[in-house]
Formats: C-alpha cells, sequence, structure tokens
C-alpha cells in the first residue's frame, strides 16, 4: 500500500520533532517516521537545554514558532541564567528538564498538530528518481511517498555503542542502529564519515551523600525560555549537586586506560573536543588533581541522576571503583555504565544553506546527521530543514538566516561553509556578532520573519509587537526625562556612583554600570509610575529596555560593520565560474571553492584556506 505525503521527517529526535512540526504547521502534510514513539524528543544525555549560546538557539527557535523552548519551560525542574557575572548582554539560560515529562510533552504536541500524522517504523530506503528523492520504504513494506524528505536520524545510522571492550549496535542504550541508507547515499553520491560521542554513568540518588556535596539551586524569577505569556516551571524545583574528583580516582582511571576503547585502538573516530570523558582529561590534563563533577536530577517522581563530567566508555567495573572513590559517591549504584557511541554523518558542506542536499533533490539533513552535538544545534536545524522542505513542496522564497540575525545562522553557515572535524557545538565565541543575538532580543529580531512565513502565529505577532511598544514607550521616557543634581544625589552616593554636578536626562544615568532602571524608580517617582503602566511582563519589558540603552552604542557599532559586510553577502557568484581554470588563485582555493561551490563572495571569504587575495580576484573577475 502506497501512502502520499508533502514531507516526510525520518526521526522523531530533537531536529525531527521541530522539523516535522514546522512543516504541518506551515500546511504541509507530513508525515515523522520513528522507531519507537515512546522516545519521541529523548534527551539521550545530559536532561538539559539550553546553556552558553545554546540558550540563545532555544530562544530563537521559540521566537521563530518553534516548541524546543515551551516544552522546556512547561517540564522544568531547575532554571538558571548563566553568566550573571557578567552583563546582560552575555547571559545565557540554561533549564534542567524532566527528562520523562519532556518527551511526553512533545509527543503531546506532535500528535495533537494539524497535517501531521506518526508512523512507529525504521526507515530502510529512499526512493530517488532522476536525482530526486520521493519517497521512503519502511520496515513493515509500506511505502510513503513524499515532494520532500528530511533526515533526522541522530546517532541511529550504523550506531555502535562502546563500554570497555564491549561493544553493542545501537543508535542509544537498549535501541537498535538503522542501516542501508549511509550505503544509499553513499551511492548517490553523499560523503559520509564517522563521528563518536559519549554519556557517563547514572546514578541511584539513594545510595548519593549529599550532605557534604555543594548544593547549586536554580533561579526563582520571570526569566524562561519562551516568550510565549504564560506562567512557567509548574513542576516541583530540583536541586543539582556538585563534588570532584581526586587523585586515587585518576589512579583507578589510568589503571583502566589499556582497556579504554579511546585509548587501545577501538575507537577510530573523532569526539568532541569540548566535552571530553573523564579519560581523556586525566590524559591531556595530568598535572590536574581533581576535576568537577555535577549531579543533575532526571525527574520529580525519579531517584535518577546524570553524572555531568564523568562521560566515559571504560570497562564498567573501573567506573564503579573509580566513583567509589568520589566525595558522596562512596556506597554508590548506578543504573547503567557510561558508553561512547559511533555513528555516521554526512559532510554537511554538500548542503545548501537551506539545509537541502546538493546532491540529491529535495532531500534536507538536520541535526546530528549533519555532525552536529546537542539538542538545541539539532531543533535549529530541524526548524530551518521544516520549513524550508515546506517551500520546496509549496512555492515561495526559500528560509534562510544570516550571520547577523541569529546563532542558527552562524551554525547553519559554519556547517555548509566550513565542514566539520569533529561534533559541532556552538560557542557564542563562533558569532562574531555576538552583541546582536542576545537571549532577550531573539523576538525582535526573528519574529517578524516567522509570522511573514506563516509559522509565528497572530497571537505570537501581538504579544511581540505589544512589548515592543512598550520597550519603546519606557526607552523615550528615560531619554526625555531630566533629573537635577539636587534631587538625585543623595541617592546616587548610597547606590556608589558618582554625582551630578550638573542636570542630565534620566538615560545617561541607567548607562551607568551601577545602576538599574528599577533601582532608579525607587528615587524617581515619575519613572516608577511610567514603569507601573506596564500592564504584563513588566519585569522582562523592563529588562530590554535597560540592555539596549546600556549597550546601544555596541549595538550601533556591531550593526554598521554587519551591513557594511553584507554587501559581500549580495553577490552571488554560484555557478559563474569554473575555479580549477583560474590560475590566479591559490591550488587550495581552486579546490575548495571547486567543492564547496558557495552561493555568495561572503560564503567564499568564510571558507577555510580561501585567502584575502583569493576574495579580491574574485571581485576582480565580477567586475568589482
Amino acid at each position: 500500500m502506497v501512502f502520499k505525503y508533502d514531507v516526510i521527517v525520518v526521526g522523531a529526535g530533537h531536529a525531527g520533532c521541530e522539523a516535522a512540526a514546522a512543516a504541518a504547521n506551515l500546511g504541509s502534510k507530513t508525515l515523522l517516521v520513528t522507531m519507537d514513539m515512546h522516545k519521541i524528543a529523548q534527551m539521550s544525555c545530559n536532561p538539559a537545554i539550553g546553556g552558553i549560546a545554546k540558550g540563545q538557539i532555544v530562544r530563537e527557535i521559540d521566537a521563530l514558532g518553534g516548541f524546543c523552548g515551551i516544552v522546556s519551560d512547561l517540564t522544568a525542574i531547575q532554571f538558571r541564567m548563566l553568566n550573571r557575572s557578567k552583563g546582560p548582554a552575555m547571559w545565557s539560560p540554561r533549564s534542567q528538564a524532566d527528562r520523562q515529562k519532556f518527551s511526553e510533552k512533545w509527543r503531546s504536541i506532535l500528535e495533537n498538530t494539524d497535517n501531521l500524522d506518526i508512523w512507529q517504523d525504521m526507515v530502510t530506503e529512499l526512493i530517488v528518481k532522476d536525482g530526486a528523492v520521493c519517497g521512503v520504504k519502511v520496515g513493515m513494506s509500506a511505502v510513503f511517498e513524499a515532494k520532500c524528505v528530511v533526515i533526522t536520524a541522530g546517532t541511529f545510522l550504523s550506531g555502535l555503542m562502546h563500554c570497555g571492550k564491549t561493544q553493542v549496535a545501537g543508535g542509544r542504550i537498549s535501541e537498535p542502529a538503522s542501516y542501508g541508507l549511509t550505503e544509499q547515499l553513499n551511492l548517490l553520491g553523499v560523503r559520509s564519515d564517522r563521528m563518536k560521542t559519549g554519556t557517563p554513568v547514572r546514578i541511584d540518588g539513594r545510595s548519593v551523600d549529599f550532605s557534604v556535596m555543594g548544593k547549586q539551586d536554580g533561579d526563582n524569577d520571570f526569566h524562561k525560555f519562551s516568550y510565549l505569556d504564560f506562567e512557567p516551571r509548574p513542576l516541583e524545583q530540583k536541586s543539582c549537586f556538585t563534588t570532584s574528583t581526586n587523585e586515587e580516582t585518576h589512579e583507578i582511571l589510568r589503571q583502566g586506560l589499556p582497556d579504554s576503547p579511546l585509548y587501545n585502538g577501538q575507537i577510530q573516530s573523532i569526539g568532541p573536543r569540548y566535552c571530553p570523558s573523564i579519560e581523556t582529561k586525566i590524559v591531556t590534563f595530568a598535572d590536574k588533581t581533581q576535576h568537577p563533577l555535577f549531579l543533575e536530577p532526571e525527574g520529580v517522581d525519579t531517584q535518577e541522576y546524570y553524572l555531568n563530567g564523568f562521560s566515559s566508555s571504560l570497562p564498567l567495573d573501573i567506573q564503579l571503583r573509580a566513583l567509589r572513590t568520589v566525595k558522596g559517591l562512596e556506597n554508590v549504584r548506578v543504573y547503567r555504565p557510561g558508553y561512547a557511541i559511533e555513528y555516521d554523518f554526512f559532510d554537511p558542506t554538500q548542503l545548501r544553506h537551506t539545509l537541502e542536499s546538493k546532491v540529491v533533490k529535495n532531500l534536507f539533513f538536520a541535526g546530528q546527521v549533519n555532525g552536529t552535538t546537542g539538542y538545541e544545534e539539532a531543533g535549529g536545524q530541524g526548524l530551518v530543514a521544516g520549513v524550508n522542505a515546506h517551500i520546496n513542496c509549496h512555492g515561495g522564497k526559500e528560509f534562510v538566516l544570516a550571520r547577523n540575525e541569529a546563532y542558527i545562522g552562524v551554525l547553519i553557515d559554519d556547517l555548509v561553509t566550513k565542514g566539520v572535524d569533529e561534533p559541532y557545538r556552538m560557542f557564542t565565541s563562533r558569532a562574531e556578532y555576538r552583541i546582536l543575538l542576545r537571549q532577550d532580543d531573539a523576538d525582535a529580531r526573528l519574529t517578524p520573519i516567522s509570522y511573514d512565513l506563516g509559522l509565528a502565529s497572530k497571537d505570537r505577532y501581538s504579544l511581540y509587537m505589544s512589548k515592543k511598544e512598550w520597550v519603546e514607550r519606557l526607552i523615550h521616557f528615560i531619554k526625555g526625562y531630566s533629573v537635577k543634581p539636587a534631587y538625585i544625589n543623595g541617592f546616587l552616593e548610597k547606590a556608589g556612583t558618582a554625582p551630578l554636578r550638573e542636570g542630565c536626562k534620566l538615560v545617561d544615568l541607567v548607562t551607568r554600570p551601577q545602576l538599574t532602571i528599577e533601582l532608579l524608580s525607587e528615587a524617581i517617582p515619575a519613572l516608577k509610575s511610567e514603569i507601573s503602566k506596564i500592564s504584563n511582563r513588566r519585569e522582562e519589558i523592563v529588562e530590554a529596555a535597560e540592555i539596549q540603552i546600556k549597550y546601544q552604542g555596541y549595538i550601533d557599532r556591531e550593526t554598521l560593520i554587519a551591513d557594511k559586510l553584507k554587501r559581500l553577502e549580495n553577490i552571488k557568484i554560484k555557478g559563474k565560474f569554473d575555479y580549477s581554470t583560474i590560475n590566479t588563485i591559490s591550488t587550495e582555493a581552486r579546490q575548495k571553492l571547486q567543492r564547496i561551490d558557495p552561493e555568495t563572495i561572503g560564503q567564499a571569504s568564510r571558507i577555510p584556506g580561501i585567502s584575502p587575495s583569493d576574495v579580491n580576484i574574485l571581485l576582480v573577475l565580477m567586475g568589482r
């Protein structure tokens, strides 16, 4: 029997969920295929969402009409705003989630989304005709036809798990690997390679002495991920706990190195450099006598804890012996050991910025199959792929985010322009426009774009416009209100900042690092009255206004730089050159330009190995 759809999404991880929801909500008849409906949006590793740069991506997904932020808020058991010691432009939200409820909430959303069907099975083959994908075949012999297919298979393609010398095929513990798709795609010309990631031991909280550990509580304020107007964190809030390894721990771990898959040649692929296993830490940082560990709760109804900082593929007995030397874990019991996993991924330089394959038409890739790691990076890619799959089916302008518009834009441009040689994780340092890409202003950057696409709802857009009007009104008041020295100097001295010698506008006081709008409102009744007029989301609006005021100079400067560089993005060069014949540029540049075939001069300039002189030659050839 043959079933017909517009878009088929293969895999229901974080990329697949966002892709399927986006395509369906835009009006495409969509099918989501997953091997296990009980593992939809499974948090395979850390039960947490967000963090430095990653939290900004979640807020961007939310502003675009995705669901990761909403689900995180509704299932949060701890929320923290990281980087509080720095200025508010550097803050990043992070949330511990109830793992089971996170998956259940996502499944509920998907099962109640119009235009979206779910099918539990394994995709065994893509149907490709005349260089374009047109459907999939699944294990139960059903055939599904489609105009577009999105591959979001995570770590399941030829997945192989390692724990000591034990090797088990699978995409996640107790879940089978998927075979056949990589081989088929290779035959079609899509390049693949292998990567490795890992996950720590899971601990029974009843066997932990929390009294000797540090306690880490969450924040209790208005911050959350979603910009929608609802009360966050309905679940009981839980604490995280901190401890550390010691020299005895490290000695036991060293004894296990000969049986470590990472050091005995068993694992050949490259793992994430920024999140090393505990055995890698003791080798790379041999002079360190301890490494921090964090016990993170997995939910409100379970004793399971995730041991952040102890990712390992060492034999089980070594893991247990080492753990029992750690303060508070002397009598620890575990639910399952840590393990490493190798899996197939596909060279992302073979993708367009829409995440459509350059090799097979109407075939999209998102998530770890593109060489990334992290739920947030996967979700951002999934949303972009789902939107563009819908556009391929029904027409319209392709959906591409620029580097100065979103961290998601930086992520995708890095992937398709530079490729990957290790699992890619987003960092703030990867973005050259960090002041423009703040967590507080993702709605201002992206909600209008999403609304024009038809993804953000009218209610969401109205909520954003209301916030925008209130922020502008508050900033206008602050810029126009005058303050006299006699009236404010006593307050300023108590606040530890210099008194005024002459009158000034209130905005000049707000820019001082020691002062905030809320603090000043206690001394200036007119400001307090203006703030009181804000009917709801008051704290969020005041914070947004304050950040804009304090960082206006930096924002203006980065905007100017971005506008200048944008000119290079407007010079289209795709298909205009046979790079192999341009002898005036370097051999390396010819080879890389030929392989990647960049869309614009701007993209070409970001390819590793392309020098400024190479770019200048291309500009000359374009008549510039």
